[in-house]
């Protein structure tokens, strides 16, 4: 039986702070345990990736333990922000490093900051053996950026999982946004759309846990209040499993206002249900959102932070039925077509095998 430690957040199984990165962690670990892996979790506490000094031990000490040869994959907000303590132990394992995110792509970090996390986060994947991206958009931009070989590089895209067809609440007024309260989601983006909208009848539930970034959170209510939409706008907190499902279910339209994502689960999410999407252009967001066999788009995208983009997006569904029924039948066709996690997990077997290579031919 081949044997895969695993370097994970430690909050990844937490339901106060649900991520799609975290969601990916624990079901590649499943799928690779289902799959004959004996898998060994390593959950690490910590600011990750800027920990404190507890934490730095605890991942140095964990590394230690591995014996030589050892096969590890390492979810990048943990590995790629501390190389001092990564690098001296990629040259005795066989480091597959899981890049959800580049560390310098969160919204809202400060330059000199981004620039310190670019450039550890390039050391620590230059040691490894092999790393994984989360969408071909992803791993071209992480093989651009740190200057790595391609064929180091590796694709394992989310999955989805069979869900039934959402019937949604009356087809156009249940509106839906799944996502972490911080900037690179931009709710803020599309509150300030809301608002400009002419008054009809719809309901926008924001769902998702604000401990990442509490202040924006709560700049958010602020602003909600103050545009007069909370009886509208909801932010309703974190929600998974039934609860999450049931949600889906009641949502005629799910917006995705990021100002970057380099996969986009929850477009996922969506499609697998029939639902249409409004999304930004941003990164991978087309290819996730994808197209039906006949060339159709199952939803509409706008330019990243343009507010008023997206609320004309938003008046276009609100107030043409043809436009609304040519996406929902395009978001139903476009759910026959979306990976599963099995796919995920089959590729990202490969990557792991092939990091195995490079390491028994490292000099």
């Amino acid at each position: 039986m081949r044997t895969l430690h695993v370097v994970l957040p430690g909050d990844v199984a937490d339901p106060a702070v649900p991520s799609g990165g975290n969601v990916y962690d624990l079901r590649v670990c499943q799928g690779l345990a289902a799959a004959g892996w004996r898998v060994c979790e390593i959950p690490l506490p910590g600011a990750w990736p800027c920990p404190e000094a507890n934490a730095r031990h605890a991942l140095g000490r964990a590394l230690a333990s591995l014996p030589d040869g050892a096969q590890v994959l390492a979810d990048g907000l943990v590995a790629c922000g501390v190389p001092e303590v990564v690098v001296p132990h990629a040259r005795r394992l066989s480091l597959t490093v899981l890049v959800h995110l580049p560390l310098a792509a969160e919204t809202g970090t400060p330059p000199q900051v981004a620039a310190v996390l670019d450039a550890r986060e390039r050391e620590t994947l230059q040691a490894a053996s092999a790393v994984v991206a989360t969408s071909p958009w992803a791993g071209e931009q992480v093989t651009k950026r740190h200057g790595l070989d391609p064929r180091r590089v590796h694709v394992a895209v989310p999955g989805v999982d069979p869900a039934p067809l959402a019937p949604g609440t009356d087809g156009v007024s249940q509106l839906l946004c799944v996502a972490a309260l911080i900037p690179r989601k931009g709710q803020d983006l599309l509150v300030e759309a809301l608002a400009t909208l002419p008054e009809t009848v719809w309901t926008c539930r924001l769902v998702g846990p604000s401990r990442r970034d509490p202040r924006f959170a709560a700049a958010l209510a602020r602003r909600i209040d103050e545009a007069q939409l909370s009886d509208r706008v909801h932010l309703i907190g974190p929600r998974s499993g039934a609860q999450l499902a049931r949600t889906y279910a009641e949502a005629d339209l799910v917006l995705v206002p990021s100002r970057a994502e380099t996969y986009g689960m929850v477009v996922g999410e969506a499609l697998a249900r029939g639902i249409p999407v409004l999304a930004t252009a941003v990164d991978a967001i087309p290819q996730t959102l994808g197209r039906t066999d006949d060339g159709h788009v199952p939803g509409m995208l706008v330019p990243p932070d343009d507010v008023g983009a997206l609320a004309r997006a938003l008046d276009e569904w609100f107030t043409q039925p043809a436009l609304r029924q040519r996406l929902r039948k395009a978001a139903r066709d476009r759910r026959r077509s979306l990976p599963t996690w099995d796919t995920t997990v089959a590729c990202l077997a490969e990557a792991l095998a092939q990091a195995g290579d490079v390491w028994a031919a490292a000099p």
